[in-house]
Order: structure tokens, then C-alpha cells, then sequence
């Protein structure tokens, strides 16, 4: 019997891994979107998470800028699916894939540094050592002209070799506002 209490206890501890329950990944919850809201996180596994933030309008440039955030605790890592933030009809066809402008890299207690982009997308986040969690936030670029409501859905991931969707963030034109807005 004692020899057989260390492996039931190995076995209990096992089950007690990825106990992941993805919330919701669609970000709309009523059919108009009506609600605005500056920003959204969604929570991966092993506490990372990925929020995007409300829409900067470009006139210089034409389009609109649009921030995704990783957070990172330290040890953890992502690695990108596929190489695309995806911008599409609500949940439909594609319109553009958003065109990255800069990625920078944080760590919660220290300054920003510049990340090389590699073909336009990292395709892969590691937390620093000498944090408690590591920033990094893409800056994107929408070039084309959006209809009144648009989703943004950044690339599936890869967290300790398993594949993860991320949540489908939804955007609106407010008219009272005279702008784009994220909404539920």
C-alpha cells in the first residue's frame, strides 16, 4: 500500500494540469454590438493574456491603428499559428490582413524595447526572466475603407504544443460619436 501512495499521487497531481475553459470568442454579445467599450481581454492558458484596445483614427496616413496586447508571466511563451491579424465582415469573409507598424517588447518593471519584425509578424513571445510578466504590444494598421462594422481576429497560438483560438474582437461605427469603437 505504500509503495502505491506516491503513484496515486502522481496521477492526482496529472490530472490537475491544463484545466483551460476558453470564455466566450466572439466579443459581440447583442447583435447590434451596441454597448462601446475602450478595450477587451481574453484569457489563454497559463495566464497569458491578449486584449485589444479601441481604434486610433490615421489622417496622415489614411485607415485606422488598431493595439493588441500580449501579457506574458514569466517562464511562459507563444508561439503564432498562423501569421495574420485577420480584419473580416462579421464573422465573414476576409478583408485585409492588418499590416504590423512596430512591436514592442516590456517588461512590467522596465522600459520598452523595439522588436525586430520579422515578415511582418514575431512569430514567437517569450517572457523575460527578470519580470513578473513581459508586455508586448503590436501596433496595426487597417489601409482599407471598413464598412460600418468590422471584426479583428489575431493569429491562433501555440502554448506548451497545443493550438489555441484566440477571442474574435469586434468593432463598430458609432454615429453619435463620428468614429469607429469596439463594442459587445
Amino acid at each position: 500500500m505504500r509503495k502505491a501512495a506516491p503513484l496515486a499521487l502522481l496521477f492526482a497531481l496529472a490530472g490537475c494540469g491544463d484545466t483551460y475553459t476558453p470564455g466566450p470568442l466572439y466579443q459581440a454579445t447583442s447583435p447590434d454590438c451596441g454597448t462601446p467599450v475602450d478595450a477587451d481581454t481574453f484569457e489563454l492558458p497559463r495566464g497569458i493574456t491578449v486584449a485589444a484596445t479601441t481604434v486610433l483614427p490615421q489622417a496622415a496616413e489614411g485607415g485606422m491603428e488598431i493595439g493588441v496586447n500580449y501579457m506574458l508571466p514569466r517562464t511562459t511563451q507563444v508561439h503564432f499559428a498562423t501569421a495574420h491579424f485577420q480584419v473580416s465582415q462579421p464573422k465573414g469573409p476576409l478583408i485585409e490582413n492588418a499590416t504590423v507598424l512596430s512591436v514592442y517588447q516590456r517588461p512590467t518593471n522596465g522600459k520598452p524595447e523595439m522588436v525586430e519584425i520579422v515578415n511582418g509578424v514575431p512569430l514567437v513571445l517569450f517572457a523575460v526572466g527578470t519580470s513578473d510578466d513581459t508586455q508586448f504590444r503590436y501596433r496595426l494598421i487597417i489601409k482599407g475603407k471598413m464598412p460600418k462594422r468590422f471584426d479583428l481576429t489575431p493569429p491562433d497560438v501555440l502554448i506548451g504544443g497545443k493550438r489555441y483560438v484566440s477571442r474574435t474582437f469586434t468593432y463598430r461605427w458609432f454615429e453619435d460619436k463620428q468614429a469607429y469603437g469596439m463594442c459587445h
